[in-house]
């Protein structure tokens, strides 16, 4: 690390800079986003090894999380994962604790007919082919095979994703393709953080 340490502290300064014109574009969909400093919401370089098999101490990506509160914050909101061939921006809330993911469930039961409004939309789906996340085998608590919800309800993370490539990434049009990918996914934010708020 101490022999790349110039060309680490200039990719970081590069990525703080993009990060702070994602929060200021970010503050037209969600004004506390824009209270956010770039430090709030980029993740650090070292990686938790505690229970990892792999011992490499440093990440091999940038990464940035902007939602209220910033990176540490669970309410749903963007993120932004640069790495050589595996860049991409997305979005929503991963691994939810029990009590957020029964707020959310609940809330898609209740209001299943405008959920599925956004994430079936053809230009949402354009973008975002299916929402990720493992899923359960059966029915949550309280549910059964009949909902019509039943395929989003087992869900136990709901997040969305489009690819950047890296010609993308060093092209003036980066914060423009971004931005378009937040846009359509701000909707799906919206629903997200109005079940867990």
């Amino acid at each position: 690390m101490d022999v790349n340490r110039k060309s680490y502290d200039a990719a970081r300064q590069d990525f703080e800079q993009f990060v702070a014109d994602l929060i200021g574009a970010l503050a037209q969909f969600d004004p506390a986003i824009g209270e956010l400093q770039a430090k709030q919401c980029i993740f650090r370089l070292q990686r938790d090894i505690r229970f990892s098999k792999d011992k490499s101490p440093y990440k091999t990506n940038f990464g940035a999380a902007f939602s209220r509160g910033g990176r540490k914050s669970t309410a749903a909101g963007y993120y932004f994962h640069l790495e050589p061939g595996g860049s991409f921006a997305g979005g929503g809330v991963w691994m939810p604790e029990a009590d957020q993911l029964r707020r959310i469930r609940q809330e898609i039961d209740y209001n299943f007919d405008e959920f599925k409004a956004i994430v079936e939309d053809k230009k949402f789906k354009a973008y975002f082919p299916k929402i990720d996340g493992e899923s359960l085998s059966r029915p949550p608590k309280g549910y059964d095979d009949t909902n019509p919800a039943i395929h989003y309800l087992k869900l136990k993370s709901f997040t969305v994703g489009a690819k950047v490539t890296d010609k993308e990434l060093t092209t003036s049009g980066l914060l423009q393709k971004t931005m378009d990918i937040y846009t359509r996914m701000e909707p799906f934010i919206r629903f997200l953080n109005r079940a867990v708020e």
